[in-house]
């Protein structure tokens, strides 16, 4: 196009676009519509429409501007045009002044011309100096926000005398020091808060969600120190205690985290400042304030006079100097800078000895032969020297250090064809730029979250900042590594992120400061448990540890639930949003677009929508096709290469430095750690050092088991073995598409297989999965010595922490593991591994010992066949209950019988004793029931009793009753009512299963006879867990009255408004951790998430639960104790001992002694009055005192009038609220007062039961 055609066109389209009325001001932006259609109103305004003209204009003017510059720098101006004069506008409101052309010659004047020319020239004008406005308005603003975001140092106090007196010092700070300051202001009373404040205070909010705000403020403040943020930190703490409905989240805590601080930088003036907000809101310094202070003027060397005038103070409140040194959590140099200022005003003071604490002794009589010091003792030595079992310190030591552990994976591995490894290297460099990107993407997100700090509320910034960028990326890939192809939801893989960032800085944080002295301590431990070491004076591990050096260092406080949720919700977004991959790997470098790895998705689980993080199928496409051959474990889910450390507190035990839990819990739950906090260090001893010596039990791998299982595994698994079969085995859906007139039924069918087929696919993927841990962490550990740590739940039942290789799983995971320490197996060791093997194939159940010895001797050739040719031979061994623990059985048994002396063989394989229903030898113990004791081998007898059969003997006298009065359903039963049907409910019925979940458990069996109507299955399974109740009645009648009493009074406490607490004979306490429900948002993001929160205290017990928990809840509390009392007295005498909660371990040499301390501590244990204890225990915690101060009127023996005073209730005919909750404490103190009455039966018979463990 020649410039001659451009001219006449911009012309012809000028005059064609130029208003015919006065021009008004320019449109806003926004205001765009309309503009190049038809009007969209045909009533608007003539000036509205000139102002759309004119905005219109001005549009096509800058498109007009463009395209000549772009043909000026094309050189294709060549022709010459008459530029005409441009016509000048009306003058009107809003009107821009136009700017005169430049003059120059026709033709080469480099401006444009014409009226079009004039007129772009004042439009660029007017846009130059909106734009020169806008610049200023925004500097302005700008200026206004740094002020703003400045970080604040000195406070906004609230009282204005202090106000006052802060601002006059500030001036006078050259003639009045701040020492001076502080020693007046020490000398202050605490203000008394306002009644404007106290009102803002009391209307904070429900004490829930208040001290949720105070847990997240006092973690923030604590992170900010930790990361180097200190001025952020006091920044926040003076905007919040500038504000009235803020100051409520301000705990003394909060400040001293602050000036803690300050002291450790010696920074003097700022700590003043929060000395000035402690008096303004009302609070009295404490010790730590005290500390803060004394440190600070020990680093800058103050004099002796304002160290003096602080001390003088302190005592005038009531603080002991000696106590900064004995009860304040201060390291090495802080205490010596502390020292330092003291030494200042009284040159001859020493701080008071750490002196060896007196042994604080359990005084439990069921534990006084454990700790007496006299008695012969002989605790076992592991088998290991010193030098080894320091060199596996090292190794172990390492793993924590790393704080993940990386194995082959026992997956069958892919041919290396160019497809799977072009798909590695793919993975290889699309892992690089992600970590690159999500570097990028967290400095971002910090340097967000640091703005956001600065408007003086707590962010996530700090939290971020406790480890490296390239740390959080690698975290986040090895989380996007394991993802299931099928997702997993948005608020669990949050709560895993948060929890994963927290470990590992919690281990950084020990690495920095204990790892030195943990290293000095540990190698002094093991000449106690090395085989060629000896201590002077034998001792438990817990006790030796304590004499070696000082108490541990404080623990890292747990970072509140709502912040480790936030924090990893943050997190998991990042990889949503930064992960992407090709959209076809296929195709070439940059020539396809980029998609998400991830996605998020709704979808409904139980009824309710949950957001869900999947893996794009492409991605899980390129991991299946790259078959990489590693698998990545937390250094805290595998077990520990060396002893792990000795429980001696709630907080220190187990890992070197992986922070673990005494007592395991629902994260954010903090009811059971204050309750273990509160309690006499001596009363957990029993606890403590039962964990300990479970922990300390070494394990290896069983070898010959493995290699058959993996052979298996990789031959596409055994299901009936237990071994999973891979995902592609699973079944697949109905091929094929239905007809176009096919029935709703069909229709529905179709749906209902296809969701079928959807579930059992997900079922084999998690236990193919679940088995892929294990046997992986099997073949790692293969030729290793290795130690399971342990801990507890709620109820003092025992557990390995490591998730995935452990001794508690299923008959596969128990046949991998046998002891690492032998022992010969004696005169009667074979005879009880053979009883061991019929015991494990369920055959000989009802028989005696001997007979069981006879069978085995029978089948001895099977067995052998079994232990040479398990997959070639007879098979035997696959037929039995546990084929697996058989099988490692007939090995040990052929290697035994093969040796030239058996009873020299040297013996791993752990023997199991289990309780005969223990929870049902529990309540006939507890209530001397003979009969219910004699169903459950507590009473001696030649064969042993099964309850099972008793239960269903009775059911079938009663279906007999009723087939005879024509009862229909009793009729059809004839011949279906067994053992197997009944034997789930009556074993759960003792652990508080409900007659609705009893049924359910009942009507499955019955599903599962083939031969039965199942027309009957709903008639038959309500009429069946009737008759199973009604014949427990009948034959526990104690055991039902006990449960009854339990379930009540739980009743009544609950609907007091408290949760159940109680103590176990040996001393732990428990409080069950049944709340209702208190809901927490987390808004924000891709998804807001709401989650409940079922364990905080300041909500009201849920009754439910509370009163269905308590029964099995104590029983298990029962048996937790038996067990550890029995492993406590098998450590004694130096037995290898571990247990599956009421089945015990031990070597084959060792099970008479065992049984023998199984018996004697079960009966030491009832011997005690546990019930009227148990009573006791809840009249003093839940009915006396200002809890409960009215008494019973039915305790009285009369009726009470109905209130009509100041008491009374404001509706006719109803009593006031005070005169209810007196009636239901009366009721409630008559409850717990009417225990039980108990039966005649002699528990030392069961010293005598052969078969009350066997």
């Amino acid at each position: 196009m020649s410039a001659l055609r451009w001219g006449r066109g911009a012309s012809g389209l000028r005059r064609a676009l130029w208003p015919a009325g006065p021009p008004g001001p320019l449109a806003e932006e926004g205001a765009l519509s309309g503009v190049w259609g038809r009007r969209r109103s045909l009533s608007a305004s003539p000036c509205e429409q000139d102002r759309r003209k004119d905005w219109g204009h001005a549009e096509l003017l800058e498109v007009l501007e463009a395209r000549v510059r772009q043909l000026q720098a094309a050189r294709v101006s060549e022709v010459t045009v008459r530029r005409p004069r441009p016509a000048r506008l009306p003058d009107a409101g809003g009107f821009q002044p136009r700017r005169k052309a430049p003059k120059g010659g026709e033709g080469t004047a480099p401006g444009l011309g014409g009226h079009w020319a004039q007129k772009l020239d004042q439009e660029k004008w007017a846009m130059q100096r909106r734009k020169q406005r806008l610049q200023a308005k925004l500097h302005v603003r700008a200026q206004q926000l740094a002020c703003e975001h400045r970080l604040r140092m000195v406070p906004q106090l609230l009282s204005a005398p202090l106000a006052e007196r802060l601002l006059r010092w500030e001036q006078e700070a050259p003639r009045s020091p701040w020492e001076e300051q502080l020693a007046r202001l020490l000398r202050e009373a605490p203000r008394r808060l306002s009644c404007e404040a106290e009102r803002a205070h009391e209307a904070g909010g429900a004490p829930a969600r208040l001290e949720t705000q105070q847990q997240r403020l006092l973690a923030f403040l604590e992170c900010c120190l930790l990361s180097g943020h200190l001025r952020l930190a006091h920044h926040v703490l003076v905007t919040c205690h500038s504000k009235w409905r803020q100051r409520r989240v301000l705990t003394l805590a909060a400040y001293n985290t602050v000036m803690l601080g300050w002291a450790r930088k010696g920074s003097f003036k700022e700590l003043v400042y929060v000395f000035f907000m402690v008096k303004d809101a009302g609070l009295t310094p404490d010790l730590l304030s005290y500390a803060a202070a004394l440190q600070c003027m020990g680093r800058l060397d103050q004099d002796a006079r304002t160290v003096q005038r602080c001390l003088d103070q302190m005592a005038q409140d009531g603080l002991r100097l000696q106590d900064l040194f004995s009860s304040v959590p201060l390291c090495q140099e802080e205490q010596a800078a502390l020292l330092q200022a003291v030494h200042k005003a009284q040159p001859t003071f020493s701080p008071p000895l750490q002196p060896q604490p007196e042994p604080q002794v359990n005084t439990s009589p069921l534990l006084r032969e454990i700790y007496a010091k006299e008695g012969p003792v002989s605790y076992p030595k592991l088998h290991l020297p010193l030098w080894k079992l320091q060199t596996l310190f090292q190794q172990q030591l390492r793993v924590e250090m790393a704080t993940t552990v990386t194995v082959e994976s026992v997956e069958k591995a892919q041919l290396l064809t160019k497809e799977v490894l072009h798909a590695r290297r793919t993975l290889k460099q699309l892992r690089a730029a992600w970590v690159e990107a999500l570097c990028a993407g967290l400095r971002d997100m910090k340097a967000s979250e640091a703005r956001a700090a600065r408007s003086g509320r707590p962010t996530l910034f700090p939290y971020l900042c406790l480890l490296t960028e390239r740390e959080l990326a690698r975290l986040l890939l090895q989380t996007l590594q394991v993802l299931p192809p099928q997702g997993e939801s948005l608020l669990s893989l949050a709560q895993q992120l948060g929890l994963r960032v927290f470990n590992r800085h919690a281990v950084q944080k020990k690495q920095l400061s204990q790892v030195q002295a943990l290293q000095q301590r540990y190698y002094q431990y093991l000449h106690l448990l090395a085989s060629d070491t000896q201590v002077a004076v034998p001792c438990l591990p817990r006790q030796y540890w304590e004499t070696l050096g000082a108490p541990e260092a404080p623990h890292e406080q747990p970072w509140p639930l709502p912040v480790l949720v936030q924090l990893g919700k943050r997190l998991a977004e990042m990889l949503v949003e930064v992960v992407r991959m090709p959209g076809s790997l296929a195709a070439p470098q940059g020539s396809c677009s980029l998609i998400p790895v991830l996605y998020h998705v709704y979808s409904f689980r139980s009824f309710r929508q949950i957001g869900i993080l999947k893996p794009h199928p492409a991605f899980t496409q390129l991991l299946a096709t790259a078959a990489e051959h590693t698998l990545t474990f937390e250094a805290a889910e595998v077990p520990m290469l060396c002893p792990p450390l000795p429980w001696t507190s709630p907080h220190t035990g187990a890992f070197l430095l992986s922070p673990t839990k005494l007592v395991r819990s629902v994260e954010g739950t903090t009811q059971h750690q204050r309750l273990l906090d509160s309690c006499p260090p001596a009363e957990l001893h029993g606890a403590l050092d039962a964990l300990t010596q479970l922990g300390n039990c070494a394990w290896r791998v069983n070898g010959r088991v493995l290699d058959l299982v993996l052979e298996l595994f990789a031959a596409k698994g055994c299901p009936r073995l237990g071994v999973p079969a891979p995902p592609s085995e699973a079944p697949r859906p109905p091929e094929g598409r239905l007809p176009p007139d096919a029935s709703p039924a069909q229709k529905a069918e179709l749906r209902r297989e296809l969701a079928r087929c959807l579930k059992v696919a997900r079922e084999m993927h998690s236990l193919r999965s679940d088995a892929l841990y294990r046997l992986s962490l099997a073949q790692h550990l293969r030729h290793c010595v290795f130690w399971l740590p342990h801990n507890m739940d709620f109820r003092g039942r025992t557990y390995p922490c490591p998730p995935h290789f452990n001794h508690l799983g299923s008959d596969l995971a128990r046949a991998l593991l046998e002891f690492a320490q032998g022992r010969p197996l004696g005169p009667r060791g074979l005879d009880w591994l053979k009883i061991h093997l019929v015991n494990l194939t369920g055959l000989k159940k009802r028989e005696p010992l001997q007979a069981r010895l006879v069978f085995a001797d029978e089948v001895m050739e099977d067995v052998l066949d079994s232990a040479d040719r398990p997959m070639t031979g007879r098979k035997w061994w696959m037929e039995v209950e546990e084929p697996w623990q058989a099988l490692a059985c007939c090995m040990e048994i052929a290697r035994a019988v093969r040796a030239p002396d058996p009873a020299a063989y040297i013996s791993h394989f752990p023997v199991h004793q289990d309780g005969s229903c223990n929870g049902l030898q529990h309540y006939a113990a507890l209530g001397r029931d003979s009969i219910g004791a004699a169903s459950v081998n507590l009473l001696p007898s030649d064969v042993p009793q099964d309850v099972y059969s008793g239960v269903a003997a009775q059911v079938e006298v009663f279906r007999r009753q009723d087939a005879k009065r024509g009862v229909r359903v009793a009729q059809v039963l004839e011949g279906f009512i067994s053992r197997k049907v009944v034997k789930q409910t009556v074993m759960t019925v003792v652990y508080g299963v409900t007659r609705y979940g009893g049924r359910l458990q009942i009507e499955r069996r019955l599903r599962e006879l083939s031969d039965f109507p199942q027309e009957f299955v709903w008639e038959a399974s309500h009429y069946l867990v009737r008759q199973v109740f009604n014949s427990l009645q009948e034959m526990f009648s104690g055991t039902r009255a006990i449960q009854h009493w339990l379930t009540e009074s739980a009743r009544l406490i609950a609907h007091s408004g408290s949760a159940v607490e109680w103590v176990t004979p040996l001393g732990i306490p428990i409080i069950q951790p049944y709340h209702r429900d208190s809901k927490v948002m987390i808004s924000g993001g891709i998804q807001s998430l709401t989650f409940s929160h079922s364990g905080d205290t300041s909500q009201r017990p849920n009754t439910l639960k509370q009163k269905n928990g308590f029964p099995p809840n104590f029983i298990h509390s029962l048996d937790s104790s038996h067990m550890m009392l029995t492993a406590l007295h098998c450590y004694r005498k130096g037995l290898t001992f571990v247990s599956v909660h009421d089945c015990f371990w031990t070597h084959a040499a060792d099970v008479e002694v065992m049984n023998q301390v199984c018996r004697e501590q079960f009966v030491r244990l009832h011997s005690q009055p546990i019930l009227h204890n148990l009573s006791r225990f809840l009249m003093k915690r839940f009915c006396s005192g200002a809890r409960f101060s009215a008494p019973s009127p039915s305790a009285a023996g009369t009726t009470p009038p109905c209130p009509t005073g100041p008491h009374a209730h404001p509706a006719l005919g109803l009593r006031s609220p005070q005169h209810l909750k007196s009636t239901r404490t009366g009721k409630l103190q008559d409850t717990l007062r009417s225990v039980p009455k108990t039966g005649a039966f002699d528990l030392k018979q069961v010293k005598h039961s052969t078969y009350f463990f066997s």
